[in-house]
């Protein structure tokens, strides 16, 4: 079946200006990346490339009755000088604006891309605006919208070519249910909910600083003592992430020092599919808030484990709180290092071929 982009113009192809008319060539600008990366995905990859505007700019506004809108015109032609052209465009022209169908995030522009010969389940739109993310709803779409889930030309064509990093783990046993979620090329959106409060707010640090979308909900038994609900967290966690990092091909693979007033913290890793800890933290509390120290390690062995990373961590320093958290800033600096792909490099950082 068919897969197709529906594009958005104004915001998404060009900057869409103040008063929201790109209505002459003053205000005539491309986003930046746009070119580049619409000609990657039209010349690597597959889909129909389909334009959808509701905008009444781009001449539309001076000439609504004309066929001839300049700066359109120019946009097609510039686009198409770089190789990028479009199989279809569907632009509302109604004069003035009006609650129509064929407007965005109504579907009346789209019909004939809705009768089973596409597959629009695993088509996309693009664009800038929440009517776009409410066309792909009733098109049955994923989306991509700059400025909310991705924000840049870069990030749309890395998903459209290298796919989407997502994975989502659940593990339920006699001793702890845990439901694990994350999204590897997220905006550090987080919901933890462990039980421990402690233990939250540094599984928190791995999302806000490694710009991964997390949700982990655990049901533990605390009320014998805190050790199976942290160990059997960083075992998921470490299977989550092996699972969302999937084949590895063009990631940097390898991972970060950073200091946190009187600590000096550093992580390093490698994903590269051998699991190994060293673990060089003391810490001379039995407990930094609910969390018992000792279970420090214990929860890096079983993430570095089930990640089959190798993990590297060190920490030196006085304050204990600001020690085990610079550990996890650390960490999810690292993961956003090694994790970060080049798809105009995509291959698998081995010499072995395999990871």
């Amino acid at each position: 079946m068919k897969q197709a982009l529906f594009i958005d113009r104004d915001g998404t192809i060009l900057v869409e200006p103040a008063d929201e008319q790109i209505d002459s060539f003053d205000k005539f600008q491309f986003v930046p990346g746009v070119i580049r990366n619409l000609n990657f995905i039209r010349t690597k990859l597959d889909f129909e490339f389909v334009m959808v505007s509701n905008q009444d700019g781009l001449g539309t506004a001076s000439y609504p009755e004309a066929d001839f809108w300049p700066t359109h015109n120019l946009m097609l032609n510039t686009l198409k000088g770089e190789g990028v052209t479009f199989d279809d465009i569907l632009i509302d022209r109604s004069f003035p604006a009006e609650n129509l169908p064929t407007r965005k995030p109504g579907t009346g522009m789209l019909t004939k891309y809705m009768t089973g010969e596409y597959d629009l389940a695993n088509s996309y739109v693009i664009g800038d605006r929440e009517t776009d993310k409410q066309l792909a709803v009733n098109l049955g779409c994923k989306y991509l919208i700059l400025g909310d889930n991705v924000q840049s030309w870069d990030e749309i064509t890395e998903i459209l070519f290298a796919g989407e990093r997502t994975a989502s783990v659940r593990r339920t046993t006699k001793e702890t249910d845990i439901d694990i979620s994350l999204n590897l090329d997220g905006t550090g959106q987080c919901d933890i909910q462990t039980g421990l409060g402690f233990f939250d707010h540094m599984l928190e640090q791995i999302g806000k600083h490694g710009s991964i979308d997390l949700r982990i909900h655990v049901k533990g038994d605390l009320n014998v003592d805190e050790h199976h609900t942290i160990e059997d967290t960083g075992i998921a966690l470490g299977e989550c992430i092996y699972k969302a990092l999937g084949d590895k091909r063009g990631i940097e693979r390898y991972g970060y020092t950073l200091p946190m007033d009187d600590c000096l913290c550093q992580v390093a890793l490698d994903f590269g599919g051998r699991a190994w800890l060293v673990w060089d933290a003391e810490f001379k509390r039995e407990r930094v808030g609910d969390m018992p120290t000792e279970m420090f390690l214990h929860f890096f062995k079983s993430f570095s484990d089930a990640a089959r990373m190798n993990l590297n961590i060190k920490a030196e320093g006085d304050n204990e709180h600001h020690k085990i958290e610079g550990i996890f800033k650390a960490l999810a600096r690292s993961i956003k290092m090694a994790v970060k792909r080049d798809i105009y490099k995509f291959q698998l950082p081995s010499s072995k071929g395999v990871l």
